[in-house]
């Protein structure tokens, strides 16, 4: 749902797509060079969580997210949206402070820090005239984070999540996050393991929340700012995204 306010913007379709699969390319960039500083693959860091976290993050993240959805859209009507810039500074602090207690602080940060992903992605939604409380923004938030993370390679995975038509059992938003939760907990795993390496726990907690909050906010724009663009050029969405998936193919295969 568009905000009813929302100004209509004078824009080049071509030079639009140009920019988001520029920077849909570049967001997971930062990824690489955390997992440069901490000395690690993320697989390898994950494997390294105790049995009893790895099996238990599904489940923890589905909780996570729904009490996110719920805390993040409360504070709306208390805090206003912020810059991007304020919410990155904001987690990568938290990341640090996660981290500094090792993995027992780590666990305890790691909701609050979901919610404000999900309060910056909500903020970009918001950005490009919808509302975030209607029922298909919603959807849209949570589907973000089926985009993997920055440090998942796999572009066609990533992309999917742009044009994805999840079999729901119903419509509910609960059937939604059930879900994403998987992927979203494998992303999060890998985050928990960096901020529990010895001795860099507290730079890869501030490192990997600065590397998450950008890539997050950076799918958000991306999603959102294409499903506005279908709008105002009233184009089908599903062929924005086929003119933004050749382009990044386009990108992938110069490089």
């Amino acid at each position: 749902m568009l905000i009813e306010d929302a100004s209509t913007e004078v824009f080049d379709l071509e030079t639009e797509l140009d920019a988001l699969a520029n920077r849909y390319r570049k967001a997971g960039g930062v990824g690489i060079q955390v997992l440069n500083m901490i000395g690690g693959q993320a697989e390898q860091l994950l494997d390294q969580l105790p049995g009893p976290i790895r099996a238990n993050l599904d489940g923890a993240t589905e909780k996570a997210l729904i009490l996110s959805m719920k805390a993040a859209h409360r504070s709306r009507g208390v805090i206003g949206d912020q810059p991007g810039w304020l919410t990155t500074t904001v987690t990568t602090a938290m990341g640090a402070a996660g981290g500094f207690g090792g993995l027992p602080s780590a666990l305890a940060e790691l909701p609050v820090t979901t919610t404000v992903l999900l309060r910056a992605i909500q903020g970009v939604a918001a950005e490009q005239g919808f509302d975030p409380a209607a029922e298909n923004v919603q959807f849209d938030c949570i589907r973000v984070f089926g985009s993997a993370g920055p440090l998942d390679h796999d572009d066609g995975a990533d992309m999917a999540f742009l044009t994805a038509r999840m079999a729901l059992r119903g419509s509910s938003l609960q059937s939604l996050i059930v879900k994403v939760a998987p992927r979203l907990a494998h992303v999060l795993g890998q985050k928990l393991a960096a901020q529990t390496v010895p001795v860099l726990g507290a730079m890869a907690g501030a490192a990997t929340n600065y590397a998450y909050t950008s890539y997050y906010q950076d799918m958000a724009h991306v999603h959102f700012r294409l499903r506005r663009l279908a709008i105002e050029a009233d184009l089908p969405q599903d062929l924005l995204i086929g003119e933004l998936r050749e382009r990044v193919a386009g990108e992938v295969a110069k490089s």
